[in-house]
């Protein structure tokens, strides 16, 4: 997202759709799992709101469950609900994907950066 190559996210717990700890994305990836969240509680509950709960550990796949701190690679379309709930995690532009901004706008990811350049105008 910031023009050069891909940070990692996460890799405790291990994040990303082909589980590399990056927000790679493809062709596979219909959610588009590309948003490098820092999850808090507060998108924890929404997200379990919506249907989507990340917060109950899912041994089956491998899955022990996100607590608030945790960085992980959420579905674009999940985290601008959030955002436009006044809820959305902050993330990580430099472990976001930029096919997130297929979904979600520019301005937004910007609002809740934690690592935003010293040029942010280099980003458009």
């Amino acid at each position: 997202m910031l023009g050069g190559r891909l940070e990692e996210c996460g890799t405790d717990p291990v994040t990303g759709f082909f589980r590399d700890g990056c927000c790679s994305s493809g062709p596979e990836d219909l959610g588009s799992h590309t948003v490098c969240a820092v999850v808090t509680s507060e998108f924890l509950s929404y997200q379990e709101y919506i249907g989507n709960d990340l917060s109950t550990p899912r041994p089956e796949y491998g899955f022990a469950g996100l607590r608030a701190g945790d960085r992980w690679c959420v579905v674009a379309s999940r985290w601008l609900q959030a955002y436009e709930a006044g809820l959305a995690s902050p993330v990580v532009l430099a472990a976001t994907n930029e096919r997130a901004l297929d979904i979600v706008g520019l301005q937004a990811l910007l609002e809740n950066a934690v690592d935003v350049p010293a040029d942010p105008s280099s980003l458009e």
